[in-house]
């Protein structure tokens, strides 16, 4: 290789591309022999850009494989995230679910206790109204003897000495028997 030849190629370097293309110029500025599509280029020129190409190679290789596995990886992540973030929003989803199909159940449950509760509620306040009503009517049956029993001895005081009063009904008669106060369901502690 001569002064001048060298001096028109930059020196060898740079990255593997650099070098294919410095290849590239040398060929195609090449001088070309007559009467053929050959051309004449320089043994030693084109094997040192080809020496140095091979020794470059490995370092852009590694370089490649290392930025293929770093994005390898990045995806490998970026998916890992997103399943998760996937798998997450599943959960959550049918967590909502499985509340509302909770709260749903609780508000039959409520509204099923609330309709039994006041069913029992009638039944009882009915209950309670007809024993008052028995009780009451017992108690007016006795209130009615007593008041003819009060209103006859009160009668008698009344009358003069002396004069024959009028025929009034004993004591027995204006007063219940006990088996009518039995009977009616009426019981007095006094006549044990």
């Amino acid at each position: 290789m001569t002064d001048s030849e060298h001096d028109q190629h930059p020196p060898i370097g740079g990255d593997v591309e650099a070098i294919l293309h410095q290849l590239l110029d040398v060929v195609g500025n090449a001088r070309p022999m007559p009467l053929s599509a050959s051309v004449m280029v320089n043994r030693d020129e084109v094997l040192e850009i080809i020496e140095a190409g091979l020794q470059r190679l490995p370092e852009e290789l590694r370089a490649a494989r290392w930025l293929l596995r770093e994005r390898e990886e990045f995806l490998a992540k970026v998916q890992r995230e997103g399943d998760d973030i996937l798998d997450a929003a599943r959960a959550r989803a049918e967590r909502m679910v499985q509340r509302t199909e909770v709260v749903r159940a609780a508000q039959h449950t409520a509204r099923r206790l609330v309709e039994e509760a006041e069913a029992e509620s009638r039944r009882l306040r009915h209950e309670a109204e007809d024993y008052c009503d028995h009780k009451l009517a017992q108690f007016e049956i006795v209130l009615d003897r007593t008041i003819k029993t009060v209103q006859a001895g009160r009668q008698r005081l009344h009358t003069p000495v002396g004069e024959e009063p009028q025929p009034a009904p004993r004591y027995a008669e204006a007063a219940p028997a006990p088996a009518e106060v039995e009977a009616a369901g009426f019981y007095d502690h006094d006549e044990e």
